[in-house]
């Protein structure tokens, strides 16, 4: 009996060591999975950080590579010596010539506020006026300049036509509002000539009253 109780031990004792080693190696295999779980979620962190630093830079980059708004200067200056909005119209006149002389103004990429200026002031907006030196209708275009540009002068819409193009031709010979009206009413010779507004009181009082300096 005493055998039999001593081998029991044995196996019992046996048992009991296995089960140990066998708790040991769950909890080793358990803390592994928490040391990798660990180890897992730190390298997500990780690879998030360096994505978010690179969708940074390149926006950041993006837009430090957006082109500069580009100034064309003149040899009358960056601008030539436009400064600030064109001023608004503010005529009473808003009839059917009115919306022509937008559409034309439109049409042909001269600010409409501008056009409808210039056109006020040369024939108020009337399209039988003639000036003593023979200008016609409402943008009062010289027969010559109305040859050459292929317009009418006698029919209002062509007439508005002719007016916008001479005077968009101005602008981008001069790179300037004011000076394209400058050129409107003395011609672009006197521009030149001058290297700037013309000191001529007409002119420049033409200038001032519609471009509002």
């Amino acid at each position: 009996m005493a055998g039999t109780r001593s081998g029991t031990g044995r196996v019992t004792g046996t048992v009991a060591v296995l089960c140990a080693l066998a708790g040991l190696v769950a909890g080793d295999a358990a803390s592994a999975d928490i040391v990798s779980t660990k180890s897992r979620s730190r390298l997500f962190s990780s690879q998030t950080s360096v994505l978010d630093q690179r969708a940074s830079q390149q926006y950041n980059s993006s837009v430090r590579l957006q082109p500069p708004k580009v100034v064309t200067p003149t040899k009358w200056g960056a601008t030539g010596g436009d400064d600030g909005a064109t001023p608004k119209y503010r005529g009473g006149y808003n009839g059917p010539f009115a919306v022509m002389a937008r559409v034309a103004a439109q049409k042909h990429g001269v600010p409409e506020d501008l056009f409808l200026r210039l056109v006020h002031q040369e024939s108020r907006f009337n399209p039988g006026a003639r000036s003593h030196k023979g200008a016609i209708g409402l943008a009062q275009l010289m027969p010559a300049t109305a040859a050459a540009l292929g317009v009418d002068p006698d029919d209002p819409r062509q007439n508005l036509e002719g007016g916008a193009r001479y005077l968009k031709a101005q602008y981008r010979k001069f790179g300037s509002w004011r000076l394209a009206l400058a050129a409107y009413n003395a011609g672009p010779a006197a521009v030149e000539k001058h290297n700037g507004v013309p000191p001529y009181r007409e002119t420049k009082n033409y200038v001032k009253v519609i471009w509002g300096s």
